[in-house]
């Protein structure tokens, strides 16, 4: 292989004198978890910049999901409509609270659940949506909010790809009944591993805190039964420190961002995701779409690349609802778009640091089929 080897993503970084320098403080404290002075800075800091009214910080975004599904207290099989064109993570938040998904089809347009498909779906079971900001990809949150309130059903968004985004300059994270923020290493804005909930209602951060600390409230007094999904101070520290540098690094990923739909937006068959009104992106992913006039399907050219050194992803395939832990239990659910994009998504290299010489090697290979 005579290319370097080029990754689908890679955490960003503050660097090294900068984070050790920031750590120094808990070597004289010893306060290393249980909500210290550099998670309480951090919360505080992440709602002003989300915009958003309340937050909880945990230790990843999967037990933000989860435990923000208990919080809210629905009875033990009820249905929670959602997308089945996302992340593992999002359906097993659910099925672990022993509730029941719903998978609605997605818009084509953008990847986000189809609205106009969900109140066929509703029934007298069912207690929420979880509709997902798929690569930062805004769902249409008015009328999900509509449907919602028609039926008095709460909304809890998936925004583990959303962080920073903002909707007719609102923190994406202020819509609906409560969000959900993954700050695993590899996204826009990470703490190694973290996540965090946001909300408005200063009852579920009480819940919350209950939740993730084993439902401790002082020495000897136990409220209710907990987990433990609280995030330490190294891991609050990280993200202080990648807050600062956080507009930087939405600078270059918009850069490539740019370049990439500039090179591509002419190649036949080579298509992407269509752009919201009102939104301010933070450029997290790069997906394009691989459709039949490109003379190669999408898994011929994810094979193409890697033979290169590049690796790509295809991001989401299989469909959660198609994985195999559910056994067939899905397989006849009629989610038409939503397949139809799985077979033809690809996320392409994009990160704090990509070099525009490597994106263009991964042009060039994109191109070459048509010499």
């Amino acid at each position: 292989m005579s290319r370097e080897t080029i990754f689908v993503t890679r955490s960003s970084m503050p660097s090294y004198e900068e984070y050790i320098e920031a750590i120094k403080p808990l070597w004289e404290s010893h306060w290393l978890t249980n909500m210290g002075r550099y998670h309480s800075e951090l919360e505080e800091k992440l709602k002003e910049y989300l915009k958003v009214p309340e937050l909880s910080l945990m230790v990843n975004g999967h037990m933000s999901l989860e435990l923000t599904i208990q919080a809210m207290g629905f009875p033990e099989g009820a249905e929670v409509i959602t997308t089945p064109f996302t992340f593992i993570s999002t359906t097993h938040a659910i099925v672990r609270n022993r509730l029941k998904p719903v998978f609605c089809d997605v818009k084509p347009e953008d990847g986000t659940i189809d609205e106009t498909k969900l109140e066929e779906l509703i029934t007298e079971h069912t207690a929420a949506i979880i509709p997902v900001h798929v690569y930062g990809n805004v769902c249409n949150v008015e009328e999900i909010q509509r449907i919602a309130d028609k039926y008095s059903l709460k909304v809890i968004y998936d925004a583990a790809h959303a962080f920073g985004v903002t909707y007719r300059e609102r923190g994406i994270g202020s819509y609906g009944d409560a969000s959900v923020f993954s700050f695993h290493a590899t996204k826009v804005f990470h703490t190694i591993e973290g996540g965090a909930a946001s909300f408005s209602d200063h009852r579920i951060y009480e819940k919350l805190y209950n939740l993730k600390n084993f439902g401790i409230r002082g020495e000897e007094l136990v409220t209710e039964v907990g987990a433990n999904a609280k995030l330490n101070e190294f891991c609050a520290v990280m993200g202080l420190c990648n807050l600062k540098h956080i507009e930087e690094s939405i600078a270059q990923r918009r850069a490539l961002c740019e370049e990439y739909e500039k090179e591509l937006k002419d190649i036949p068959g080579i298509r992407m995701f269509e752009k919201k009104q009102g939104v301010k992106r933070n450029y997290g992913y790069f997906p394009i779409l691989v459709e039949e006039e490109y003379p190669l399907s999408r898994d011929e050219l994810y094979e193409r690349l890697k033979e290169q050194g590049i690796h790509t992803r295809k991001y989401f395939y299989p469909l959660t609802s198609d994985q195999a832990c559910f056994k067939n239990k899905y397989r006849d659910t009629e989610l038409k778009c939503a397949r139809k994009l799985s077979e033809k998504v690809l996320v392409m290299p994009l990160y704090q640091g990509f070099e525009m010489r490597k994106l263009a090697e991964v042009i060039e290979i994109i191109r070459d089929v048509f010499v």
